[in-house]
């Protein structure tokens, strides 16, 4: 499928990319706490006009994992997934001054490691919102009901 070969490419650009060892301090362990902490980012880190089109770049050009018709940046609606990408996204860009291909490094990087069997592209139109993200799900729809 297409957005899964973009998510391969992208992470062999993690190391291609100079600018990706900013990335490097944000490591993947533990998705539960990873995916409230991302979330909890997403409501409290507010970006800059500037540090915001960083974002729409990065995440406006990969498809959303869940809803494949529509961008990272925009998804088809605010599940958590999406919070999760966003989240992260806003630290990077606000707090590790990340540019456009760090962001979308290690969001592929997440993606991949929250949903090692990758995404079909359609979850949210197939009854994958209230889904753990490693079924192929959104992760439910609200930050204060996650579902893992």
């Amino acid at each position: 499928m297409p957005h899964r070969y973009f998510y391969a490419v992208v992470l062999v650009l993690t190391f291609a990319v100079s600018s990706c060892s900013i990335g490097h301090a944000l490591e993947f362990e533990n998705v539960e706490k990873q995916t409230r902490q991302f979330i909890e980012w997403e409501r409290t880190i507010k970006l800059t006009p500037a540090q915001e089109a960083i974002k729409k770049e990065a995440l406006g050009a990969m498809p959303a994992p869940c809803c494949s018709n529509n961008s990272a940046y925009t998804c088809c609606c605010p599940c958590n997934l999406s919070r999760s990408m966003w989240g992260l996204s806003n630290y990077m860009i606000a707090k590790q001054n990340a540019g456009v291909r760090a962001v979308q490094a290690k969001v592929a990087e997440w993606v991949a490691f929250v949903a090692p069997n990758g995404y079909s592209g359609d979850t949210c139109y197939t009854g994958g919102c209230r889904r753990p993200f490693h079924r192929n799900g959104c992760g439910g729809m609200k930050p204060d009901q996650l579902v893992f």
